[in-house]
């Protein structure tokens, strides 16, 4: 029996192990803080990231960074931003060849690389894989029908991590786009930040259409200037990512921007979300991006001027509406 270790107990990466346990795998949950950990290891629950799901007593909890060493496959679920710095930490015990998963949706702000890239310039031996997709933990955490893909260069690695998590209620693909996989799930959450502006705004169901669309012609645009295949955008990593993050109750990228909408200051919103808000950590990495190569993201670059406070939500939308006529395909 495979032993996975996951690096990080928030909501995702809680969720995650206790569906690695579901499908019949050793499990170690590694967290930041001792308090944390003590307090799952005593209530069998993340009281505050994912309150409600039990958490097996056989999954390991521990804050030692040497317990993953006897770990098959190390997997990361902290946020974009920290990426480096825990794979950096966690480099010392990875093997040659050993796959390593990162969920975390987004880009490094200062280099512009996709995380896989941040993980395999600190861990070179490692063999990287992306697992991305329409995913909220607390719906995973509750064992409620869920699809993923799992992406890699390596297509046999991908397949191993299908094979890994699949249960009945939890159904990964595969895909070697790891490009498309990447771009399309960090992506999407400015996309929400918008639809979260627009509800709180108080537009209706044509606005949130018009910027799901237009959001998902401008991430593929992208995405294929950076060498991803077109067609990935239209699957789970891309438009059914941007689906869930822009409607669902449970996104906290949706709900800031909805405060921001209702008015609310960035720092109170992201105070009120009380979890990290990748589409605001992210947002001028992809506007650099879409800068580096020449291509109209009008969405991303409004989105960053609403951050920046640069330009009132009202007025982002009167730009949006009154660019030059172009063809649907531009």
């Amino acid at each position: 029996m495979k032993t996975v270790a996951v690096i990080g107990s928030g909501s995702w990466g809680t969720a995650l192990a206790v569906q690695l346990k579901r499908a019949g795998l050793n499990v170690i949950l590694w967290s930041f803080k001792e308090e944390e950990a003590v307090s799952i290891l005593e209530n069998r629950e993340n009281k505050e990231f994912l309150p409600g799901v039990k958490i097996d007593k056989d999954i390991i909890v521990t804050t030692k960074d040497e317990d993953i060493s006897w770990a098959d496959i190390v997997l990361f679920a902290t946020p974009s931003k920290f990426v480096r710095n825990m794979a950096k930490r966690f480099a010392p015990y990875i093997k040659e060849k050993q796959i390593v998963i990162n969920v975390a949706k987004g880009l490094e702000e200062d280099t512009l690389l996709r995380l896989s890239q941040v993980i395999q310039q600190e861990i070179p031996i490692c063999t990287p894989v992306v697992l991305s997709g329409p995913s909220h933990a607390e719906e995973v955490g509750k064992n409620m029908a869920t699809t993923l893909v799992a992406a890699s260069e390596d297509i046999d690695a991908a397949k191993t991590v299908q094979k890994l998590f699949s249960t009945p209620m939890f159904r990964i693909y595969t895909s070697t786009d790891i490009i498309g996989v990447e771009i399309g799930g960090a992506l999407k959450n400015l996309i929400a930040l918008a639809a979260g502006i627009s509800d709180g705004v108080g537009y209706g169901d044509n606005t949130k259409a018009a910027l799901m669309t237009r959001g998902i012609a401008e991430i593929s645009r992208l995405g294929v200037a950076m060498g991803a295949k077109e067609k990935t955008f239209a699957g789970l990593s891309g438009i059914g990512d941007l689906i869930v993050t822009c409607t669902s109750k449970h996104s906290r990228n949706r709900n800031a921007g909805e405060l921001l909408g209702k008015g609310k200051t960035l720092e109170e919103a992201l105070e009120q979300v009380h979890m990290v808000v990748e589409g605001v950590v992210n947002a001028k990495a992809a506007y650099e991006l879409s800068k580096r190569y020449n291509v109209s993201m009008p969405i991303t670059e409004e989105i960053n001027k609403v951050i920046e406070g640069k330009i009132e939500v009202e007025k982002a939308v009167y730009e949006l509406m009154t660019r030059d006529f172009t063809h649907e395909d531009n």
